[in-house]
């Protein structure tokens, strides 16, 4: 596997294989999760489970379009109207979603993946809208925030069926052993680890109601939305309790923040058991 310059902050990260026996998920897959650093795991939630989710969220997500629709150009950092759209931190006052957050499936995962004490760490909704095709850039999640444990998890939770055409995720499998990457700010995409990955990327279609899981540290990207409706997604992550926030210039000593807001970072599992 190729070496890639590394965070300054990441020093001596040393990827933690999951022991133990997986209760959700197969051996197979916690042995996929841990070499590839992603698994796909499909039909997780019925059209039921996700319809009040799906309700909530497009009302969440046309406010923010509004807000973009009222910015010169249209666009807020990465997100641009009729493009692409985030809306996070959705789970603090709203309590079908709080609810969701704690679904047994996802403190199954956490179990199986980081236990035995977890809380939720960040949750947004990301709607893709058709659009023409541009560049997407590979970057990991903990290469926006910088975290420790290093390794918190991702579920990105398909609401429409995700495909190669409307944008589904793509992984640099393997890469997520070697921590997080230095990242560099590409105007207005966002923060990117390589222009092109060292290795060959795999595509994680995934049907509505399933869910892709990916290490914080796996480099991924979802494509253009080629097709002529809004691909919709929800991703919950969840990191170790007693986990911290590194900020500061990367070249220097970083300020430590814990993370730890009781209206969006809640506990999930509790010595293996859900809360």
């Amino acid at each position: 596997m190729p070496e890639f310059e590394r965070h300054p902050w990441n020093e001596d990260f040393e990827w933690q294989d999951q022991v133990g026996s997986p209760g959700l998920l197969t051996e197979d897959q916690v042995r996929h999760y841990d070499s590839e650093g992603f698994v796909v795991v499909q039909d997780v939630f019925t059209a039921a489970d996700l319809d009040p989710v799906v309700d909530e969220l497009d009302a969440r997500v046309a406010v923010v379009d509004e807000l973009l629709a009222a910015i010169e150009g249209g666009r807020f950092s990465i997100a641009e109207q009729d493009a692409i759209t985030f809306a996070p931190n959705l789970v603090r006052d709203a309590p079908v979603l709080a609810e969701f957050s704690r679904h047994p499936v996802f403190s199954g995962l956490c179990a199986d993946l980081l236990g035995p004490d977890v809380n939720l760490y960040w949750d947004q909704a990301v709607y893709k809208k058709p659009e023409k095709p541009r560049r997407f850039p590979w970057h990991q999640d903990n290469g926006y925030t910088y975290v420790e444990p290093q390794q918190y998890l991702t579920c990105w939770v398909a609401l429409t069926d995700a495909t190669t055409d409307n944008g589904c995720p793509q992984v640099a499998p393997g890469l997520h052993r070697q921590g997080t990457l230095a990242h560099r700010w590409v105007e207005p995409l966002g923060w990117e680890a390589f222009p092109e990955p060292p290795v060959d990327a795999v595509a994680a279609p995934v049907g509505a109601g399933g869910i892709v899981v990916f290490s914080s540290l796996t480099p991924h990207l979802t494509g253009p939305n080629l097709s002529d409706s809004v691909r919709k997604a929800y991703i919950l992550q969840y990191a170790p309790a007693g986990a911290h926030a590194l900020e500061g210039d990367p070249e220097a000593a970083p300020t430590r923040r814990k993370v730890d807001d009781q209206s969006t970072q809640y506990p999930v599992l509790r010595g293996g058991h859900a809360c």
